[in-house]
């Protein structure tokens, strides 16, 4: 039976460590840029071309 208050414990304070964690995301502004993600995957990245590396180059 203590096993059983050890865990709920342990498991009440993990809870408490998530929902800090959450509120620290939210107050430093990790979630205010709603559009900008949902927009990035459209765009295509530069392709950077190494002359050394040749694990890309097709002749």
């Amino acid at each position: 039976m203590n096993i059983l208050y050890f865990l709920v414990g342990c498991s009440i304070l993990m809870a408490l460590v998530f929902l800090a964690a959450f509120f620290w995301a939210v107050k430093s502004g990790q979630n205010d840029d709603m559009h900008t993600p949902g927009v990035r995957i459209l765009f295509d990245d530069p392709i950077i071309l190494d002359k050394n590396d040749k694990s890309h180059f097709t002749e």
